[in-house]
Order: C-alpha cells, then sequence, then structure tokens
C-alpha cells in the first residue's frame, strides 16, 4: 500500500490576528515534503483553495518546489478545482511538474468543497456539475492525444490543435477525488480513473457500499476493477503519546470545524464528538503510532484500499509537532502497515 500525506497549508493570520505568515507557512510545506520523501514516504498531495485561511492557490507552484527538495516521493494536488479552471492549463502545469519531478507528477480532481473559486474565475455555481464533467472529458483528452479537436459549453474550441510539453509518464495518472456522492463514485467507476475517496468523519464502514459501487460502476463499463487503485484519504495527527496527539490537534481541529461550521450552518464541534472521531470506529486515525497503524489496517480490510492519505493539519498546527508526525508515520507506521500487509 502507498502512503502518503496531504495538506491545505493553512493558516488563518486574517482571520486570527495569529499565526504565521503565508510566505512562513509555504516554507513549512516545503520543508514538510522534503520531510515526508526522506522517511521513505510514497505520495505528498497539496489542495487548491482560494481562501485566506489556506495558503495554496496553485498546487503545481507549490508542488514544483517541492520537486526540487526531492526524490522519490509523488507529488499530487488534493485537489485541483477543475470545474473553474482551464483543462489545457492545468495539464500543462502538471505535465511541465512531471519533467521537472522525472515523472512523480499526479493530478486529482475534484468539484470543490468550497466556492470561492467560481465568481473568482467567472463561472456560474449553477454549473457545477456540468463545468466539472466537461473539463474533465476535455482533460482526459488533452492527456490522450498530442493534438485535440473539442467542443464545448463553458469553454472555446479547439480545432486540431497541439498542447505542449508533453509528460514523462504516458499516460500522466489522473484521480477522482470523491466525498461519498453517489453520482461522483459512479463517474470515476465508469472512467475507469483511480478514486479517492473522502472519509472525514462517521464510521468509514458506512462508505463500503460506494467502493463497491465504483468497482461495479467500473465493471459495468468495461474496467477491470482489479486494475484500478483506491485512495483513503483521512484527518489525523500522531505523537509519541495519545495524550499529546490529542492535545495538538484538539484545538486546530475545533477552531476550523467551529469556523466552516458557522459558515455552513453546522452545529459547534464538541470534545465528546471529537473523541467519537478519534475512537476505534471513528474516522479520524489520531494516536500513536501503533494506534494509527491499526486504524490503517482496519480500512483496508473494509476497502481494499492501495493508497491512504492522512492529513495532519486539519487547522494550523505547529511546524515542528507536525514534523514529527511524519517522522512517525514514515518510520514507525509506513514499515508496520507494510509488513503486515506484504
Amino acid at each position: 500500500m502507498e502512503l502518503g500525506v496531504y495538506s491545505f497549508a493553512e493558516t488563518s493570520p486574517e482571520l486570527s490576528g495569529t499565526g504565521v505568515t503565508a510566505a512562513q507557512r509555504l516554507e513549512h510545506l516545503l520543508e514538510e515534503i522534503e520531510l515526508a520523501d526522506q522517511v521513505g514516504l510514497d505520495v505528498f498531495g497539496v489542495g487548491e483553495h482560494h481562501r485566506p485561511d489556506y495558503t495554496v492557490s496553485a498546487p503545481a507552484v507549490v508542488l514544483a518546489a517541492a520537486a526540487a527538495r526531492t526524490r522519490k516521493i509523488r507529488l499530487t494536488s488534493a485537489v485541483t478545482v477543475l470545474s473553474s479552471d482551464d483543462p489545457v492549463r492545468v495539464f500543462q502545469d502538471f505535465a511541465t511538474l512531471d519533467l521537472i519531478s522525472g515523472g512523480r507528477a499526479e493530478i486529482m480532481v475534484g468539484r470543490g468543497s468550497f466556492i470561492e473559486s467560481f465568481p473568482l474565475f467567472g463561472y456560474d455555481l449553477q454549473d457545477y456539475d456540468e463545468l466539472f464533467s466537461e473539463k474533465l472529458q476535455l482533460l482526459l483528452e488533452l492527456r490522450g492525444d498530442v493534438r485535440v479537436s473539442w467542443t464545448g459549453t463553458h469553454r472555446a474550441p479547439l480545432e486540431n490543435l497541439a498542447v505542449y510539453p508533453r509528460p514523462l509518464q504516458n499516460p500522466l495518472p489522473i484521480w477522482i477525488a470523491v466525498g461519498g456522492t453517489p453520482q461522483s463514485v459512479i463517474r470515476a467507476g465508469t472512467l475507469g480513473l483511480p478514486m479517492a475517496l473522502a472519509i472525514i468523519g462517521g464510521d468509514p464502514a458506512r462508505f463500503v457500499p460506494f467502493v463497491d459501487l465504483y468497482r461495479d460502476s467500473a465493471r459495468k463499463a468495461g474496467h477491470d476493477p482489479d486494475k484500478l487503485p483506491v485512495s483513503i484519504n483521512s484527518h489525523g495527527f500522531l505523537a509519541d503519546t495519545a495524550e499529546e496527539a490529542t492535545e495538538v490537534a484538539y484545538p486546530p481541529y475545533v477552531e476550523v470545524m467551529g469556523r466552516i461550521g458557522r459558515e455552513r450552518g453546522w452545529p459547534p464541534p464538541t470534545r465528546r464528538h471529537f473523541e467519537s472521531e478519534r475512537g476505534p470506529r471513528g474516522a479520524m486515525l489520531l494516536g500513536t503510532p501503533e494506534e494509527v497503524t491499526e486504524k490503517i489496517l482496519h480500512q483496508h480490510e473494509l476497502f481494499g484500499n492501495r493508497r491512504f492519505l492522512i492529513q495532519f493539519t486539519v487547522g494550523p498546527t505547529p511546524h515542528d509537532k507536525v514534523m514529527r508526525s511524519i517522522e512517525l508515520f514514515g518510520t514507525k507506521v509506513a514499515p508496520a502497515v507494510r509488513k503486515a500487509i506484504g
């Protein structure tokens, strides 16, 4: 199984008056990616956001900087908000990243969990799903051929135009990120694309039907589901003791979930909910290396997933604690998981 980390480069100085600057957070992020490579992790993902509480709006730029400081780790967006982006530019950016990194680039596309990018780039939120479907089709055509002829509704047509540069990998890996919407799961399976499933709350077992639906959809479309990897992406944190992991992770978790909850009308997070999520049947992988290893193996039994990515920084988290978490993940958890799975 591939094991990795993903981050949104969380920081909130504009909101709270405290925390690191955007420049400091990006330097910390690059150090985190570099360490993940050094301790033998397989993947690092960086998300795209257009808000004051997240630093990265251009994942390919950040990942290109990381490519120059790493040797083996795969570098992916997590996610690229394709609905409000230009597929030609997305392909060119990640093809360039693939060349710089020596064939380590991936694209994880999704519709996004926030809406700021739609008015920013001149799109109507009512076209949310249609934009994603159309642009994904174009991105796949760009990946498949140097010259493309294509016509859609939301972008100017392409008439036998060549798109360069071409990546080292053929094909350049494209994953679809889903949050548990059946239509998104079916789309990923029907297209025969790898699926990244975000599980950030509740009992992971309730998501088993979605993975079954994905594989069934792939089979019906003529794809071999055994050749299509599934990634599980979840929140978590590692420390030398469970008490320390909780002490570090709880304050930023409550701050972020409370702030986003107020935007969306959710009830405020509670300590009881947090403890439930980090418990045996919760989605959060938080605690000692042994506790996190056990949960990863449990999820592998449920899903048969070939990749697991963990988000250590749900909110702004002390950099030294994040680095220790990455170190433990690479040196303790990853070897134990790989040994158990074989």
